[in-house]
């Protein structure tokens, strides 16, 4: 039986070491695939590798911390929801903590839209029913990687993006207020970093969604289900900026626009949010 993964717990890496910015950019995608079910971690990894990725398979969170020695160029984790001493949901919880910003995907059984839910209520970018099949993930984890990785550019490492106290680090996905950082999620940098890139201007709740995960990503319930998610992950982005600076007021919002950095300098015509 493996150790609980209390005992495995010093072994996570530092945030440096896993962000995004700090991995090597190739063209193969390289997951690590959290998954108990021996037969069918290694059934889906060697579907994935027949399509170019490559894929190391861990069975627990002990292992999964031991993997994560610092060192591990990964460009996302894929978790499964129950795990062996500790669910997927409290693991990803426990990343986060640790400031492993690696982006995690759900694959599940249980496919709840309140697990769903909370998944990106926690940080995950996608969340994927099982029974979808091998071909739904690897369009997925592609759409996901592709979404999520520095985008070549010439910034400098240390060049900044500077809007009143907010600065943003590109080159680390990193966002800092009053000189603090805010400690976001890859999510919830790229919708700051959005709103921040048009201040004065709303942004729709479809627009922020899709900077949310990617374009075309559909979750929640019924049509107009996202916007559930796009509120309740700008309400957890304000808490982060007012548990620095608890008169923090830059994001606002009307239901019929969607939310606007700073105050707004017109009302164009901005589509169906």
């Amino acid at each position: 039986m493996a150790d609980s993964p209390q005992d495995h717990v010093g072994s996570f890496p530092s945030a440096k070491a896993a962000m995004p910015g700090f991995r090597s950019r190739t063209d193969v995608i390289r997951v690590l695939f959290v998954e108990d079910d021996e037969l069918y971690r290694e059934a889906l990894a060697n579907e994935l590798s027949d399509h170019g990725f490559a894929v190391e398979g861990v069975a627990d969170t002990a292992s999964l911390a031991l993997r994560l020695d610092g060192t591990a160029d990964f460009d996302v984790i894929l978790l499964d929801w129950s795990l062996p001493h500790m669910s997927g949901i409290d693991l990803l919880s426990q990343l986060r903590r640790r400031g492993i910003d690696l982006p995690v995907v759900f694959l599940t059984g249980h496919s709840l839209t309140s697990n769903e839910t909370l998944a990106f209520e926690r940080g995950a970018i996608d969340f994927i029913d099982k029974t979808r099949g091998g071909e739904v993930v690897v369009r997925r984890l592609r759409l996901v990687v592709a979404s999520t990785r520095p985008a070549a550019t010439d910034l400098q490492p240390d060049e900044r993006l500077i809007c009143g106290k907010l600065v943003l680090r590109p080159a680390i996905g990193r966002a800092y207020w009053n000189d603090v950082d805010l400690g976001l999620t890859i999510g919830e940098y790229n919708i700051v970093h959005l709103l921040a890139s048009n201040v004065g201007r709303y942004l729709s709740y479809r627009a922020i969604y899709d900077r949310m995960h990617y374009e075309g990503f559909i979750a929640g319930s019924g049509d107009d289900g996202y916007r559930t998610n796009v509120r309740s992950t700008i309400k957890r982005i304000r808490n982060k900026f007012r548990e620095i600076d608890p008169v923090f007021e830059e994001i606002k919002n009307t239901v019929a626009l969607g939310y606007c950095w700073g105050d707004p300098v017109a009302r164009p015509d901005q589509g169906t949010p």
